[in-house]
Order: structure tokens, then sequence, then C-alpha cells
């Protein structure tokens, strides 16, 4: 069944938040913002040991696909993610990895070597 007229936006919009989540170094920037409250662009780079540059540009496609915001105090600038619920998304990204490298040995002992996520806060239930 096509897309009507009106699914179709909705639909690129959840393609684009899959675009900004399309590279692993984006990706682990996420991890490293679900981590905390906000990181400041130095601790990015530290933690990431990406040029500058780089940084800036997979922070620009975060910020593009509105996963991240950021906020500048003085000559530093902080990024925080748009929504906390996008730390359970990584969450269980990391669960489905589990699963699809759990019948090879090596690469199950390589993704549970990742680096930790942070536990999730639990949320209120959906009312009905």
């Amino acid at each position: 069944m096509p897309l009507t007229q009106t699914q179709r936006p909705l639909y690129e919009v959840k393609a684009n938040l899959f675009k900004g989540l399309a590279h692993p170094l984006r990706i682990r920037i996420l991890e490293l913002l679900s981590a905390a409250p906000e990181v400041s662009v130095a601790d990015l780079q530290r933690e990431t040991e990406l040029e500058a540059s780089h940084l800036s540009q997979h922070l620009a496609v975060l910020r593009r696909y509105r996963l991240v915001v950021s906020e500048r105090r003085g000559s530093h600038v902080h990024y925080r993610l748009a929504d906390p619920r996008t730390a359970e998304l990584l969450a269980v990204a990391r669960a489905l990895l589990l699963n699809l490298v759990a019948e090879d040995g090596e690469r199950l002992s390589e993704a549970q070597a990742l680096p930790g996520l942070p536990a999730q806060p639990a949320r209120p239930a959906a009312s009905a």
C-alpha cells in the first residue's frame, strides 16, 4: 500500500531521524551525551579523539536532525540530547546489536566490551 500525501511527510521525518543516527561516530557522540545531562565540546573531542572540524560536522548533523541541542556559555559550547528518550533508543539498539552478534563469539565479546550506557530512569506509565 503506497503512502498517502498526509503520511509521506511523517515518514520523511522518521527517516531523517535515522539519517542522523547513520554514522558510528554520531552514535558514540549520542551515547556520551546520554551519560550526562550535558557535555562540553572539549569533553566530546577528548572522548571521541576526533579533530575539531570532524566533530563539528557530526554535531551539525545531529543538530539538523534535532537529536541534540547546544548552548554557548562564554567561550564553551555544551551539548545535550534534545529528547532524553534518545538514550532509551540507544539502549534498545545496543540490545539489538547484542542479539545480532550473539552467534559470533568474537563479535559478541567485542560488542559486550563497548563503553557502557547510563542506567535509564523509570518512565511514567502511558495513560490509556
